[in-house]
């Protein structure tokens, strides 16, 4: 059978501690034959050894807590398998509350987020946690697995109960598609096969599920947006006067003969040719990366975005944005930080914290306006020069941001823009 599974799904895996995302994870390489021989002995050994009956699923993403014990900072395990119908890049992040941040950090590009509630726990704090995050992530699928079935006897009224719990709070959130499917990742139902104890539920299984999600309208294709990396100007026969710009296509879709202007000195011009890897193309699109002529000589580098003239984003130099701090140091007042937009790299100060979010009730904090570790905060924030911007409900690429610590070089804090 010939492969055709071109399309890279990202999906998220979030929990609380004991829902079994590991066990979900090990099981869902298990059963769709994703592991090599070799990790299977080793996982075989270790689990008899441990006295364990049969494979103990969890160790195939648990060898990376131990490495974290080793002093080895793995903050989010990504795990990559295929199938036929598709490839898969899972981020399987931590479940404790103080791991806000590694959530965000994995969730961030991804196109799916699995949440785990364990059936005889129901909808939880966590639960809530995680959801308020894809949302403000803006996931656009969410999978909903209500796990450990095996322990509630397979009801389909524990199942029905949690549905609805589920629903009654996601109401509030801005969630386009959420599916709800009944699993025990330890037996193995409904994750890659259907499952025989719950013949009530008529739905796919988990794999299923993933592998036919649509997720080629997820990119935005009407916003053309394509932030230049670097500048080609190979000095080699053939190539004398070449000039062009290369990147990846943040949004929409671009061809020759498009009309375009260069952010944000404003000139325009003309799409003369678009090249991937393999020469010259009719049609280049999100998320591809390619190189880019133009018409005419315009002085161009790296930062500058080329757009479409009838379609440009926002020059803005004072932003609000919701912020989630990821630095052990909270962030100070009015202290210069470094802004990473696209490929723009500017000076930028937070002007003010307009409120917090209070993780648990998901309300807003007016009065508490420190910003540490795992907060998230609706911020001001203002640039030395324009930023070219979307805001992140519409464009997930160039409306999200990081600001780096001068000093440190580290990265302090990941940012959506809402305005």
């Amino acid at each position: 059978m010939e492969l055709n599974n071109n399309q890279l799904l990202r999906f998220t895996t979030a929990g609380s501690v004991d829902d079994g995302k590991s066990t979900l994870i090990g099981r869902l390489l298990y059963d769709s034959k994703s592991i090599f021989e070799d990790q299977l002995e080793a996982i075989e050994s270790t689990s008899q050894k441990k006295g364990h009956e049969g494979v103990d699923l969890a160790l195939f993403t648990d060898g990376l807590k131990d490495e974290r014990e080793q002093g080895i900072t793995i903050d989010v395990a990504y795990r990559y398998f295929t199938t036929p119908k598709r490839k898969f890049i899972i981020a399987d992040t931590p479940g404790h509350i103080q791991y806000t941040r590694n959530m965000v950090t994995g969730a961030s590009t991804a196109n799916a987020a699995i949440i785990l509630v364990d059936a005889r726990h129901g909808v939880i704090e966590q639960t809530k946690r995680h959801s308020f995050i894809a949302s403000l992530l803006q996931i656009p699928h969410l999978v909903v697995c209500i796990n450990k079935m095996d322990l509630v006897d397979f009801k389909e009224e524990a199942y029905n109960n949690i549905v609805k719990q589920f629903q009654d709070f996601s109401s509030k959130l801005l969630v386009q598609d959420v599916r709800f499917i009944p699993i025990s990742a330890l037996l193995g139902d409904n994750v890659v096969n259907r499952s025989e104890n719950m013949p009530w539920y008529n739905g796919a299984p988990m794999l299923h599920t993933l592998e036919t999600i649509h997720i080629s309208s997820d990119f935005n294709s009407v916003d053309a947006r394509f932030p230049v990396q670097t500048v080609l100007r190979p000095q080699r026969d053939g190539f004398i006067d070449y000039r062009g710009y290369a990147g990846r296509i943040s949004s929409g879709i671009f061809r020759p003969g498009d009309e375009v202007t260069v952010m944000p000195s404003g000139f325009t011009s003309k799409v003369k040719t678009v090249e991937g890897p393999k020469g010259e193309l009719e049609e280049a699109y999100a998320p591809m990366s390619v190189s880019m002529t133009l018409e005419d000589d315009i002085d161009i580098s790296r930062g500058d975005m080329i757009v479409r003239s009838n379609n440009k984003p926002e020059p803005a130099q004072d932003l609000e944005v919701m912020l989630c701090w990821m630095n052990n140091s909270p962030a100070k007042p009015r202290a210069k930080y470094t802004v990473r937009h696209t490929t723009n790299e500017q000076t930028a100060m937070i002007k003010e914290v307009i409120y917090k979010i209070d993780i648990e009730t998901l309300g807003r904090n007016f009065e508490d306006k420190d910003m540490g570790m795992n907060d998230i905060c609706k911020v001001r924030i203002r640039t030395t020069k324009p930023l070219m911007i979307d805001s992140y409900r519409e464009n997930r690429a160039t409306g999200s941001l990081i600001l780096i610590d001068e000093s440190t070089n580290e990265t302090v804090a990941a940012g959506m823009i809402v305005q």
